[in-house]
């Protein structure tokens, strides 16, 4: 059996990441966050469950990157910075000119999956490229600045390089 466990993570809404070990440093914790002001949080809105942030392995100092989750590992909820980061993607989605109404619906309807790991993946992939190349360098500097933070690692290098 191992003795090896998650600490929790503080992360503001907005996804900036405060303290990835707030359970064993506590004295790091902040109620809000130093890049945004917004307010922070340790555990699910949802079910409160905790965050996942370090992982500790006895006997092991380890120094790693953390990837704020996207999704509540216990009720798979999305986190709000999930959440904000679709909304905002879809508000701008709104507001490209270089695509029709139906073309923005199918960019719109692409975004969950590209959140996501799911057979639909590498079809929001493809679409969003296509749209992208359509839409413009400008929508697309947008589009990366909104959700290079949650799309997945394995569409981030597809979308937007290493």
């Amino acid at each position: 059996m191992s003795d090896s466990y998650y600490d929790t993570a503080q992360i503001c809404l907005n996804g900036h990441v405060v303290n990835t070990l707030a359970s064993s440093s506590p004295q790091s914790n902040q109620k809000h966050c130093a890049e945004c002001g917004a307010k922070t949080i340790t555990a699910c809105a949802g079910c409160h469950a905790p965050i996942r942030g370090y992982y500790h392995v006895p006997g092991v100092i380890g120094f790693f990157d953390y990837d704020k989750p996207r999704y509540c590992y216990n009720c798979g909820e999305a986190y709000p910075w999930t959440v904000a980061s679709l909304e905002a993607a879809a508000e701008l989605a709104d507001e490209l000119e270089g695509l029709s109404w139906e073309e923005r619906q199918q960019l719109k309807d692409s975004f969950p999956d590209l959140v996501r790991e799911t057979p639909k993946t590498v079809v929001a992939e493809t679409r969003f490229k296509k749209l992208m190349k359509k839409a413009g360098s400008e929508a697309y500097d947008g589009m990366k600045a909104i959700l290079i933070n949650v799309v997945t690692e394995a569409v981030k290098k597809s979308l937007f390089g290493p």
